[in-house]
């Protein structure tokens, strides 16, 4: 090396810019566990206790506060509602927007506020978005009694499926279906949570159900084994690998206007289970949250806590997050003229 080059180096070395850059950002990390230590946080959970989506959430809420600045608590609050609805807008609206407030929701918000669905009161791209724990891969089906089978069979018979709310993937699904293929499902709306749902399905009450997969392999991993359920249809853009022989919506699809509209709502099995707070929280938390996010998809007691309740670890980071949400919510006019007319849900 020459002379001037250890020079340069040196002269560098006594510059106060790295010292300052290493302060700067030990400062903030020092703000960021001061903020956090002693606190108690809030995970709020768009659905009901007991589902697949509660479990995921409060995974997060046992593991995160390990890799936290500060190690605050974190405790769970259901608020179950439309879909996830009511927890969105309180999280949005009302919830303290100082990074204190988390919370997991349905995974089609961002479709949802842009066909104007009712009981949305929140702009999705404006939370912070934390991170993906998994996709979410939705799937409809049916008691083994049901007169329906196969997905063929839907075309030609009435299907009673069990749903919760009218913003939530439970209703939206089966209703696209029927709007864009011309299935038959018909939506017995009500029920608390897909608990609730799928016992209304044992007990004969309902033929069916559409829920998130992974809530059938942790809730009753039996049933598919057994042959107690028919899974008839996933909500995918490519095959799930435990349900290889099991068509996506996208398969099918007979023209390519179908498969364009089915593919803009599908798409959110990619944001799946994922974390968010509230707008308009400072910088540096959200990036405390989200490196905290990271660190607790690699612990391996999450890790092996999820793999215990049959739920794969399929993270996605906060920043590759926010940007496909944001895709999500600039679907072309054309586009969502087209999704907007098979969206919207009976009685709407």
């Amino acid at each position: 090396m020459s002379r001037r080059a250890l020079l340069s180096g040196f002269l560098f070395a006594l510059s106060p810019l790295p010292f300052a850059m290493f302060a700067s950002t030990s400062s903030a990390q020092s703000d960021v566990a001061s903020f956090y230590k002693g606190k108690t946080l809030e995970m709020i959970v768009g659905y009901a206790a007991g589902s697949s989506n509660d479990i995921a959430a409060r995974e997060v809420a046992k593991y995160l506060p390990r890799h936290l600045p500060g190690a605050p608590n974190i405790v769970t609050r259901n608020m179950p509602g439309g879909g996830s609805f009511v927890a969105g807008n309180y999280i949005y609206n009302i919830a303290a927007k100082d990074g204190t407030v988390l919370g997991l929701l349905a995974p089609t918000i961002a479709i949802d506020e842009k066909m104007g669905t009712s009981g949305v009161k929140f702009v999705t791209s404006k939370f912070d978005w934390i991170g993906r724990e998994t996709t979410s891969v939705g799937v409809t089906m049916v008691w083994h009694t049901s007169k329906v089978q196969t997905i063929a069979d839907a075309f030609t018979n009435e299907v009673t499926m069990a749903a919760t709310g009218a913003g939530s993937t439970t209703a939206i699904y089966p209703n696209v279906l029927n709007n864009v293929l011309g299935t038959k499902f018909k939506l017995i709306m009500g029920y608390a949570g897909s608990n609730e749902a799928m016992l209304a399905m044992e007990r004969g009450e309902a033929d069916g159900h559409s829920v998130a997969f992974e809530q059938v392999t942790s809730q009753h991993p039996d049933w598919l084994a057994d042959g107690r359920i028919r899974i008839i249809v996933q909500y995918a853009l490519a095959r799930h690998p435990a349900l290889p022989d099991v068509p996506t919506a996208l398969d099918i699809a007979k023209t390519d206007e179908q498969r364009a509209i089915l593919h803009a709502v599908v798409s959110a099995s990619d944001v799946g289970k994922s974390i968010l707070t509230t707008p308009d929280v400072p910088a540096e938390r959200v990036a405390a949250l989200r490196a905290a996010f990271d660190a607790t998809m690699k612990d391996p007691d999450f890790i092996a806590d999820m793999t215990a309740v049959h739920i794969d670890v399929i993270p996605m980071s906060g920043d590759e997050l926010q940007k496909m949400v944001g895709e999500l919510g600039d679907m072309s006019p054309s586009l969502t003229a087209e999704v907007k007319k098979i969206y919207v849900m009976p009685g709407d």
